[in-house]
């Protein structure tokens, strides 16, 4: 136990669940509990019974090591700070692209260097994983363009964004392939008694999760029966070496997205506790962080 990584978990939505099922799997950590909403306690205590479950890491019985952010991206933008002030590590699956995601690392750098702890941001699979693999590719093959095409499959931030929305009674956002760089999305919606659906529309659109994409709204009875969890990233490049072209470089993943985003997480959790303090991005981070074993089992098992 003494040697083992303490790890709570912010949020025990799908993200959370599966991040709780990951790291009581996971030999090097231990659970040190649940941070959720007070009103959320005590369905999340006889979800997981002997789990400890409170509404603030400092009532946990033991200080964390680090705090995995199950959260909602626009949460992660108010707990991060919190925690690093405390001297508390975080990972998060932030997933605003863009200048949102650039101000973010400038808002928790500073907070993790003053309280000698450590911030890794956008570690779910996109970005973070997703963005390892374009990294990889460019490395192959470092002249020449990458497409990315992702779905048909649900977007977990998106569709936390929707039920956010006054009026919204249930909602879901599938992300399908559109042209490449150019993100498609079907947004499912079961309003509230009265709501007039297309003011809910226009004021979706305002989002900056959906301003900048090509959506398509769809006002339903149920979503319920719509939601299927999977997702698909399918990764691209056709460029050339050495000043040979046509190297034709292709990654395609299907997946279950909040089992995966999480399990990207807890390994993130573990590259945490090697880096000095700072906020990171997983393409900064030398990939034998992420592993449960040394660089010597890496010599014989990867090389």
């Amino acid at each position: 136990m003494k040697n083992k990584i303490k790890v709570a978990v912010l949020g025990c939505g799908h993200i959370g669940s599966y991040a709780v099922q990951g790291i009581k799997l996971t030999e090097d950590m231990h659970l040190a509990g649940i941070i959720d909403r007070e009103c959320e306690i005590e369905k999340v205590k006889s979800r997981f019974p002997g789990i400890e479950v409170v509404d603030n890491v400092t009532r946990l019985s033991e200080k964390p090591d680090v705090v995995l952010l199950a959260c909602p991206t626009r949460v992660v933008m108010q707990e991060a700070p919190k925690l690093l002030k405390l001297g508390i590590s975080t990972v998060d699956c932030f997933d605003m692209h863009g200048e949102s995601f650039v101000q973010l690392k400038a808002t928790l750098d500073p907070l993790a260097k003053e309280n000698h702890a450590v911030s890794i941001m956008g570690a779910g699979v996109d970005p973070g994983a997703s963005s390892m693999i374009r990294a990889l590719f460019e490395i192959w093959a470092p002249t020449g363009l990458t497409y990315v095409n992702f779905g048909p499959g649900m977007s977990m931030g998106h569709t936390v964004a929707l039920k956010s929305f006054a009026g919204v009674q249930d909602a879901l956002a599938i992300t399908r392939p559109g042209r490449p760089g150019c993100h498609q999305r079907d947004v499912y919606i079961e309003t509230e008694p009265g709501v007039d659906f297309n003011q809910l529309t226009e004021q979706i659109m305002q989002d900056p999760y959906f301003s900048h994409d090509d959506v398509h709204f769809f006002q339903v009875d149920k979503v319920a029966p719509l939601v299927d969890m999977g997702h698909r990233i399918r990764v691209s490049r056709k460029g050339g070496a050495c000043g040979i072209d046509n190297q034709l470089l292709e990654f395609d993943s299907q997946f279950h997205n909040p089992a995966s985003t999480a399990q990207v997480l807890i390994s993130t959790v573990r590259a945490a506790m090697s880096l000095e303090p700072g906020a990171h991005i997983m393409l900064e981070i030398p990939l034998i962080y992420f592993l449960p074993y040394s660089a010597e089992e890496a010599l014989k098992r990867l090389v």
